[in-house]
Order: structure tokens, then C-alpha cells, then sequence
């Protein structure tokens, strides 16, 4: 099957067609008048990316769904594959009805923190319920890296799912506020996961990553810095809820918090900057998430992101190490 659709192949496909599919796009976002509004409240230099065209997510995520349902026909295990495409779908979808509201409704409240909350649960709920009942190797406990242990979690798996998705699909989001920043980093977590499940046999898996990959590198060559496309909810929210999900299917989701560390750290910076707020008056962060806090020592976007990338590639690196025992 893998000689019919190779690996490399669709990886190329992915590149090519997002790669195409952006520069025709961002003129029509243009005319349109999607474009992004920047938050007064955030860095000063940022305010002359105000009107760069957004809701971009939508020129990966649909080339990558096409080459995954195409590839749905080649692979012995639909489910898996199946499953990532309901993601893909369903917190590419709560994305873009929040970037919907807030760039075309032009309200920037979009969708309030307890209807998006809700419905990601929704979309981990049915996530959980199709790899219970259909992939029946995917274990219900939670592998503790470079060991033999597991942490059995039984029906409360789905709690796990819930929160993993979640928290992943938010802290992706989070992140996403630099050019190139979520983008290359998901690559990299992306990347990483490709050769874990290449080391493991899991072909399907390996199928949709490499899609991905592909399909982010087309993406980053016009969402870097100056970027002239910025991904938006539609693209954050589905990339975080991916890489959850495949941290999940490969029995090894707590080695997301070493290949994800900068989204962990920058979700992190938040909540540490909010409790020590809330608490004492006093902020730890001159601003938060704390790729903004460098911004206002002094440091140059395109130094933040290309070291911010360069942690999440050692950290990667260490991960795939990790996963190969």
C-alpha cells in the first residue's frame, strides 16, 4: 500500500498544494477585508501588523484533510486515520467560527471562553468513544517515558483525552504570537512524532504527520517573519489538538510535555503571571505569553522565534531518543 502512495510523495503533494493554495488566497482575504486586528494591549511594535490577512489556517488544514481521505483507500487501519481527520475537522471548525465572529462579525469577543471550552470537550468526547470502541491498541493508561510503567486510568481515560486535547489545542494557540512561531514549532513536534511512529510500525499515523509536515512547511514560507499570512484560531486550535491526539495514539502522550515544551512554557508563563497577579498585585513577566516578555527586554522577533525553534528542535530530538526505548 505504501509503495501506491509513499510517504515522501504525499509529503511533497502537501508542500506543494498549500504552497500554491496561499499566495492565491491572501489576495482574496485582502478584498474580503479578513484581516487581523492586534490587541492595544499587546507589544507596541505589533501594531503594524494590523489588516495582514488571517484565518490562514484554512490553506493547510484543507490540502492536508484532501491527501488524508484520499489516503483513507490505502491504509489497513482507517480508524486511526479516521480519527485524526474528526480533529483536524472539529478544532479546525471551533477555530474558525471564532476567527469568523471576530473578523467578519467584527466582534472581538468571538466565541466566548465557555461555548469554545464545550465544544472542544464535545469533539474529545467522540474522539474518546471511536478509539475506545474501534482501535483497541491504544492503551487506557498513560506511559511514563523511557520506562516500562504505566498509570492505569480505565473509564477515566476519557478525563485524560479531555484535558490533553484541550490543554494542547490552547497552549498552540497561545503561542501563535510571533510570525513563524506555532508554525515551525508544530513542524518540529510534528517531525518528531513522524519518527517515533516510524520507529514503531505505525504507518497510518506516520501517513497523516507527514501530510502535515508538508503541508506547514508550504504554510511557513509566508508566515514567516514578515509574515503576510497569520494562521488564526482555525489553525492553532486544530494543530494543538493533533499533536495531542497523536501523543495519544502512539501510548505516549506525556512525552508531549518534552517535544512541546515551549508550548508548555509559554502556557505556563500564563498561568504563573495571572496566580502571582491575583495574588500579590505583582507580575514575574513584563508581558505574557512569554515570547512577548522578551519582545520587551529587547530581543528582536525573528531572534525569539528562531530560539524558541532551536529549544523545540533539542527538545524534539531528545523526545524521539526518548520514545525509541
Amino acid at each position: 500500500m505504501f509503495n501506491i502512495l509513499p510517504l515522501s510523495i504525499l509529503g511533497l503533494a502537501a508542500f506543494i498544494l498549500t504552497a500554491v493554495l496561499v499566495p492565491v488566497c491572501i489576495p482574496i482575504l485582502k478584498r474580503m477585508k479578513f484581516g487581523q486586528s492586534i490587541r492595544k494591549e499587546g507589544p507596541e511594535s505589533h501594531q503594524v501588523k494590523t489588516g495582514t490577512p488571517t484565518m490562514g489556517g484554512l490553506t493547510y488544514l484543507l490540502p492536508v484533510l484532501v491527501l488524508a481521505l484520499i489516503s483513507l483507500f490505502f491504509v489497513d487501519d482507517s480508524y486511526k486515520m479516521l480519527v485524526l481527520i474528526i480533529v483536524t475537522v472539529g478544532f479546525g471548525l471551533i477555530g474558525f467560527i471564532d476567527d469568523y465572529i471576530i473578523v467578519v462579525k467584527k466582534d472581538n469577543r468571538g466565541l466566548t471562553s465557555k461555548q469554545k471550552f464545550l465544544a472542544q470537550i464535545l469533539v474529545s468526547v467522540i474522539v474518546y468513544f471511536i478509539m475506545a470502541f474501534a482501535i483497541p491498541d491504544i492503551a487506557s493508561s498513560v506511559h511514563i517515558p523511557g520506562t516500562d510503567f504505566y498509570i492505569p486510568l480505565g473509564v477515566l481515560f476519557i478525563l485524560w483525552i479531555v484535558f490533553w486535547q484541550v490543554g494542547f489545542s490552547n497552549a498552540v494557540n497561545l503561542t501563535d504570537g510571533l510570525d513563524g512561531l506555532a508554525t515551525g514549532l508544530s513542524i518540529i513536534a510534528f517531525g518528531s512524532f513522524l519518527a517515533i511512529a516510524l520507529m514503531r510500525g505505525e504507518m497510518e499515523i506516520a501517513l497523516f504527520l507527514v501530510i502535515m509536515v508538508g503541508a506547514l512547511a508550504g504554510f511557513l514560507i509566508y508566515n514567516k517573519y514578515p509574515a503576510k499570512l497569520f494562521m488564526g484560531d482555525t489553525g492553532s486550535l486544530a494543530l494543538g489538538g493533533i499533536i495531542a491526539t497523536v501523543s495519544i495514539m502512539l501510548n505516549d502522550s506525556l512525552l508531549l510535555l518534552l517535544i512541546g515544551i515551549v508550548f508548555v512554557i509559554e502556557t505556563a508563563s500564563v498561568m504563573l503571571q495571572v496566580a502571582s497577579f491575583k495574588m500579590t498585585g505583582k507580575r514575574i513577566f513584563k508581558m505574557t505569553p512569554i515570547h512577548h516578555h522578551f519582545e520587551l527586554v529587547g530581543w528582536s522577533e525573528w531572534k525569539i522565534v528562531v530560539v524558541f525553534w532551536l529549544t523545540g528542535a533539542a527538545a524534539g530530538a531528545l523526545g524521539v531518543m526518548l520514545g525509541a526505548m
